[in-house]
């Protein structure tokens, strides 16, 4: 896992306080301080979960399964911070939705969605119309890596449960964006960043430095 503070790799060893149940359930702290030198800052995480039982069924300190965990301090996200390339409004909605990731897929995703659609009409310079034929014109084209396709076509697949919820067919209930789909949005707006705004900023840099070399040479630049 990565530190909440420092975001630095670290092997979690969390120690546990049993707090007991109250009308939301059984609840536990998990608590551990950073071992990275350079941070040292405490992580707590609130679980709330079934308990040990004894051979009667009576509760036991401890919480064998958890059903919900979130980091209560700090708060904050664990997901790595935008690049610097990446401008405003792009590097805002991305930085909201990871912030409320934990206590809200469906806002993180609503916030995904804009921020994917931003960039597909600022960046791919898409025709606007609905993110999923947004999505339909940046794969025609051809103009990203497969791996990226795939990863924005997926999206659709989805269904814009943020902004619109779906009914289940089979059992008519409302379908809820789940955590791993919002945490999917997140992942492709990652590796659009890198695609749209890290990766040209560093061909520039080198393009410029080149540029540079061959004016000292008396060569023709590059264009």
């Amino acid at each position: 896992m990565k530190c909440p503070h420092c975001l630095v790799e670290i092997n979690p060893s969390f120690r546990e306080i049993y707090l007991g149940e109250d009308a939301v359930g059984f609840m536990s702290i998990y608590e551990m301080t950073c071992p990275n030198l350079k941070c040292k800052k405490r992580i707590i995480d609130l679980g709330i979960g079934d308990p040990f039982r004894d051979k009667y069924g009576q509760a036991q300190s401890g919480l064998a399964t958890i059903n919900k965990r979130q980091t209560v301090h700090p708060f904050a996200t664990n997901r790595s911070p935008v690049p610097p390339e990446v401008e405003d409004p792009f590097a805002k909605d991305y930085s909201e939705a990871c912030l409320i990731f934990t206590f809200s897929p469906k806002a993180s995703a609503a916030l995904s969605r804009r921020c994917l659609q931003n960039i597909l009409r600022e960046k791919a310079n898409v025709n606007p119309g609905n993110l999923a034929n947004e999505i339909q014109q940046v794969i025609d084209r051809n103009t990203l890596p497969s791996h990226l396709s795939e990863s924005i076509d997926a999206i659709r697949n989805i269904g814009n449960f943020a902004a619109h919820p779906l009914k289940s067919t089979s059992t008519g209930e409302i379908v809820d964006v789940e955590v791993g789909e919002a945490e999917w949005l997140l992942d492709v707006l990652e590796s659009l960043f890198d695609f749209y705004f890290v990766q040209p900023a560093i061909t520039k840099t080198k393009k410029d430095a080149l540029n540079k070399k061959l004016l000292d040479l008396g060569k023709t630049q590059m264009k």
